[in-house]
């Protein structure tokens, strides 16, 4: 899967929330200071030329709808990153969010009482 910018992430953000959207609809929820029209139109022609967005024609307009998933997306970049930085090892990632004080005992306590669940 391919990488997104942060301002197409901004742009998927609005989707996911949305479900889909008209442009103006987009750039309304978009955070302050909000872009321009011209320059979400362009991110989201490169979002569909990526296969993140499909577009579906409503007359005259375009509605906008995400083609990859929040949880697909978020998986994806979070294995990846994993892969980059922590050699693969999501204990390692635990062991630096402890480490950075990023995650506390009662953390890891509720983290290990969902995979006893499990």
């Amino acid at each position: 899967m391919k990488t997104l910018t942060k301002a197409e992430e901004q742009v998927m953000m609005v989707l996911w929330k949305k479900g889909s959207g008209l442009l103006m609809e987009i750039v309304e929820g978009m955070p302050q200071p909000q872009p321009h029209k011209n320059t979400v139109a362009t991110i989201l022609k490169i979002l569909v030329e990526k296969e993140f967005v499909k577009v579906e024609q409503v007359g005259r307009i375009h509605r906008y709808h995400p083609a990859v998933s929040k949880e697909s997306y978020s998986k994806n970049t979070l294995t990846s990153m994993v892969k980059g930085y922590f050699e693969g090892s999501f204990s390692n990632v635990v062991s630096f969010l402890v480490d950075e004080k990023k995650l506390s005992v009662e953390d890891l306590e509720l983290l290990l009482k969902q995979l006893k669940k499990k």
